[in-house]
């Protein structure tokens, strides 16, 4: 069915409706509405269809996204049942037996390119580990502690950090603030889409028979892709040649005492055939098997998990959920745009989802104003369209070439998963040229644009040298070789304050259940 455009002239108030609910879909509504100030926003989602989260793992970028939605921490963290994350610690990913780790503080005083050569030209044994010689974050990590102190402000701490948390949990009190605000939600199944006679889309039909109109579309339907792809055809592009992994098993652990220590970090450990990704939250662990069914059965896949998890898994049951490793190169057609997983999808090695949901956003709030979300503008709306377009499709390609960074400088042989990751074949070309650099050289600026990153130099730093990628400076001599020295003890002795003036993590997050009035054991 098509619908006509409006009469010229005639004046609309902006309607923006997100057909979703979830991470993507309440994260979008709170963000226009209460960020930006938008009205005139309605979400449609089903109770028929559940959300995909499993629990999430979160990206720095959010503190200030939360930041923006003008509410506090600690009724973030006991609403969502958050916990700090830190960083990453890698087990077993580079030899089967080696561990480092992927920090979200920068070098100390952002002096990443300065230090990284004096490093690489220091051969000794007792050479620190990259992570460690360059930041006191590893230290205060491995020592349990949490990124910042109780009298610290909302969002901020001597530590760079972002979050666990319980993925409905969030999504529940983003719903709450959003309606709060004055967002409308609809319980309903979409069953049509009704078009204009220009491709737009002009409202969602329901089963029930009920219309919703809109002069803007936010798909955040999840793997579905209703609006973006099936309605709107658009193409998917596949990543699974490069990044092998399409499956996952999920459960979620209780701990085996109620005052269990909680890891202020993700823990991913590499297995033969993908890697087990384990957060803690409050009461709880969020445990998952990542693997590419190309490499080990289903079966297989459970008895890993199972392995891993120990007793402590015997009676539960896990969750499966399959997908494709890919992005769509419209993201943006006419008057919708796909945030979240009707994007594109990775796993969730490094915690990409949510902070690609929330580059969308941004975007399609500096890219939008009330004229080009009512339409009275297409030349302009597709002209954004086109913008955002290229830079989401170039940040995803951006972040393939990180992810398999992860898995291509393995020097594990012992099963077909990590041969084949290893294969330059499997390397995308842009990634194959860096790396045929950096044998030779560090990695430089240059390298990289950083509008169009996800992830800055400093993690590609982490990646390689933690995993022991081997760089030959072939004599060059670089400024800065005393001063370097000075840094790198100015760390070292940093590391006993910085471990001594921060709380124990879970101290910290009783604190805050405490302030807010809900123990521990109401969260969950």
């Amino acid at each position: 069915m098509t619908i006509d455009n409006p009469p010229s002239g005639r004046v609309v108030i902006p309607r923006v409706v997100i057909l979703g609910g979830g991470t993507a879909g309440w994260l979008a509504a709170a963000y226009l509405s209460r960020t930006l100030g938008m009205t005139g926003i309605t979400l449609v989602e089903s109770s028929e269809i559940g959300i995909i989260g499993v629990g999430e793992g979160t990206f720095p970028t959010i503190r200030s996204t939360l930041a923006g939605l003008g509410i506090s921490e600690a009724e973030f963290l006991v609403r969502a049942d958050a916990t700090f994350k830190q960083g990453v610690l890698f087990e077993g990913w580079a030899t089967g037996t080696d561990s480092y780790f992927h920090p979200f503080n920068m070098p100390i005083g952002g002096e990443d390119e300065a230090l990284l050569p004096h490093w690489l030209a220091d051969t000794s044994p007792q050479r620190a580990a990259w992570a460690d010689a360059a930041t006191v974050q590893e230290q205060v990590i491995r020592a349990g502690r949490a990124p910042k102190r109780p009298e610290d402000p909302d969002f901020s701490g001597p530590m760079n950090y972002a979050y666990h948390f319980d993925a409905a949990r969030f999504a529940d009190y983003l719903r709450d603030i959003s309606i709060a605000a004055g967002v409308v939600r609809i319980e309903g199944t979409v069953g049509n889409v009704q078009r204009k006679a220009d491709g737009d889309i002009a409202a969602l039909e329901l089963t029930d028979g009920r219309i919703v109109e809109g002069d803007f579309f936010l798909d955040c339907s999840g793997f579905r892709a209703l609006l973006i792809g099936q309605t709107l055809g658009a193409d998917f592009t596949s990543c699974s040649d490069s990044l092998f992994n399409d499956r996952a098993l999920a459960m979620q652990v209780p701990y085996d005492r109620p005052d269990a220590p909680v890891r202020p970090y993700t823990l991913a450990t590499a297995h033969e055939a993908g890697w087990t990704w384990d957060i803690g939250l409050t009461e709880r662990r969020g445990i998952g098997y990542v693997y590419s069914s190309r490499h080990c059965s289903d079966d297989e896949a459970e008895a890993t998990l199972r392995r891993y998890v120990g007793p402590q898994g015997a009676a539960l049951n896990p969750r499966q959920l399959r997908f494709e490793t890919g992005y769509r190169q419209q993201q943006w057609i006419g008057n919708c745009v796909a945030v979240g997983l009707s994007a594109g999808f990775f796993e969730p090695l490094e915690s990409t989802g949510i902070m690609l949901i929330e580059a969308a956003l941004r975007m399609v709030g500096d890219f939008l104003g009330p004229d080009l979300l009512a339409g009275a503008d297409h030349d302009a709306r597709d002209a954004a369209a086109r913008s955002f377009n290229r830079l989401m499709s170039a940040r995803f390609e951006r972040i393939v070439h990180f992810l398999k960074l992860h898995y291509c400088i393995t020097r594990r042989t012992d099963t077909a998963y990590w041969r084949d990751n290893a294969d330059p074949a499997t390397i995308p070309e842009p990634l194959r040229d860096m790396l045929a650099q950096w044998r030779r050289r560090p990695p430089s600026r240059f390298d990289f644009v950083v509008d169009l990153e996800t992830f800055l130099p400093p993690s590609y730093h982490y990646i390689l040298y933690g995993m022991g990628f081997e760089t030959t400076l072939a004599g060059a001599r670089y400024p800065g070789a005393a001063q370097a020295r000075e840094v790198f003890a100015r760390v070292r002795a940093a590391h006993a304050g910085a471990r001594g003036g921060l709380p124990d993590h879970r101290a910290l997050l009783n604190h805050y259940h405490a302030r807010t009035g809900v123990p521990s054991s109401k969260v969950s």
